[in-house]
């Protein structure tokens, strides 16, 4: 892959792709408006491999946004001189979206369009094609009639310039594109060497919706088949407790509002008891008969916590900082994460400085999630440095990138980065500020880790969710707003971000 016009940042999945959509749109970047953007830029990268007008130029286009694009490029062609061919592959009445239709519409009295598959024989004097049938939304093995398109263009031999990827790719039907023009940002799939050579072209998404959350993260929230199974949403094991009871309670009751389908809390036996009332929701388990968890209890801890089957663990919340503690935990994080994701929370922070930079046997940051506030996360990045100092955004990139692991750095600004990627959040009321409320927020990070999000991914969605459930909830709660109030509202801000994402705003 030669990547040119100013690529940066990591590769784009199909659904990162929606969400930065969904971000821009939510700033007031319309999907037509984007639309007509992409147009704009695949005719004008179209331009720089065509002879001069009024050259045909062949565009193949498939019912949904992809489509609209290469809709939108044929009508920017049409006003560069150019004389573009359109062969839509499905009939007009099949198109999905109203920015595509819109599209299509304008063009449907002026352009040379068709309905079908395009031939061989009427392909072969083009001396470009565009292939804007799926892009990011495919998937699977190719059907028809997109299989039966991709046969035909490839066997013509016409030169193709594909929209953000060649149809097709991950199928064993693929089409070889000899260009593609990724429109915003690079895409997961980029390396194949069908692509051939990339070039990054800006449809006007501001930086804000690239760099920071916003309701598009939404869409990362796993929503269940229609078919499912106890425990098929994800299990997520708290190890936490003992001098603070309510802590793990609290992260446990946030996991399970947050969707994840058990929790359970393995704290020290001696108060088992205690964290069992706050809730008959969560389901409690003691490990040995005090009040903190003990250096040779590790190895009981670990085999306790084998036996619930986990899709997730967090540690730390209400742990305290007992030197025999912090064995016993690192001991179980060591063996852990060769098994399962793991959150860190709270005074379980400390093991990485107990490591003096040595990193776990199986850390990554696709396993692996910090979650420090400004002074924990000062400490951590250097433990002689003063606890006031402020937080720099790539500092944190950085930092996450040498210690391997992934970092949701809490604050003014939330900062969340895996070593690669680094997105703020700013979405938060200060009354959100109060005890147990980080507790809060590391159930709700965890859950989705448990049910398949990156630790990144569970980060960004889940600071905007509790975000948005303060902000949503202060009129009522004021200043007086509880730890145990954001997680009750959770539920209701899922839904009304769901139903926002999926209206399309």
């Amino acid at each position: 892959m030669a990547a040119q016009g100013g690529a940066r940042g990591p590769l784009f999945s199909a659904l990162e792709v929606r969400v930065l959509e969904l971000n821009a749109a939510a700033r007031g970047l319309s999907i037509d408006t984007m639309m007509e953007n992409a147009g704009a830029a695949v005719a004008d990268e179209a331009r720089r491999h065509l002879p001069a007008p009024p050259s045909p130029v062949g565009i193949v286009c498939g019912s949904g946004n992809n489509g609209g694009d290469g809709l939108a490029a044929a009508f920017h062609l049409q006003q560069m001189g150019y004389s573009p061919r359109v062969w839509l592959l499905a009939p007009p009445s099949q198109i999905h979206s109203e920015p595509a239709r819109a599209m299509w519409r304008r063009v449907s009295s002026t352009a040379d369009l068709r309905v079908g598959v395009p031939k061989v024989a009427e392909l072969r004097d083009l001396p470009l094609l565009l292939d804007a049938m799926i892009g990011t939304g495919g998937g699977g093995e190719l059907k028809d009639p997109y299989r039966a398109a991709v046969l035909e263009i490839n066997a013509s031999g016409v030169p193709v310039l594909s929209v953000d990827l060649p149809t097709g790719l991950g199928s064993t039907t693929v089409l070889q594109a000899r260009w593609t023009v990724s429109l915003e940002v690079l895409k997961e799939g980029m390396e194949h060497p069908a692509v051939g050579e990339v070039t990054v072209r800006s449809i006007g998404i501001p930086p804000e919706a690239r760099d920071e959350t916003g309701p598009g993260e939404f869409l990362l929230f796993p929503v269940p088949g229609r078919t499912t199974r106890k425990g098929g949403q994800g299990r997520l094991v708290v190890v936490g407790g003992g001098p603070y009871a309510g802590a793990p309670a609290l992260a446990a009751l946030s996991a399970l509002r947050a969707g994840v389908d058990m929790a359970f809390v393995i704290t020290p036996g001696g108060v088992a008891d205690l964290v069992q009332g706050f809730s008959p929701e969560i389901i409690v388990r003691g490990v040995g008969h005090g009040r903190i968890f003990h250096e040779e209890e590790a190895h009981a801890l670990w085999s306790l916590v084998q036996s619930l089957r986990p899709d997730a663990l967090l540690v730390g919340n209400g742990v305290g900082t007992d030197p025999s503690t912090l064995v016993a935990l690192e001991e179980l994080v060591e063996e852990a994460l060769a098994q399962v994701p793991v959150v860190l929370d709270a005074d379980a922070l400390r093991l990485v400085n107990h490591r003096q930079g040595v990193p776990f046997r199986d850390q990554s940051p696709r396993r692996f999630l910090l979650t420090p506030n400004a002074r924990e996360y000062a400490h951590l990045r250097d433990p002689r440095s003063p606890s006031n100092v402020p937080v720099d955004a790539e500092e944190v990139r950085e930092t996450a990138r040498r210690l391997r692991l992934s970092l949701l750095v809490k604050g003014e600004t939330d900062w969340i980065s895996d070593g690669v990627d680094l997105k703020g959040n700013r979405t938060h009321h200060p009354a959100q500020v109060v005890g147990g409320a980080g507790d809060t927020l590391a159930g709700v990070v965890a859950s989705l880790l448990a049910r398949g999000r990156t630790p990144t991914q569970a980060a960004r969605l889940g600071t905007y969710w509790v975000g948005s459930t303060a902000l949503r909830i202060f009129p009522q709660k004021s200043y007086g707003m509880l730890a145990s109030d954001l997680t009750a509202e959770l539920p209701l801000t899922l839904s009304e971000g769901l139903a926002r994402v999926q209206s399309g705003f």
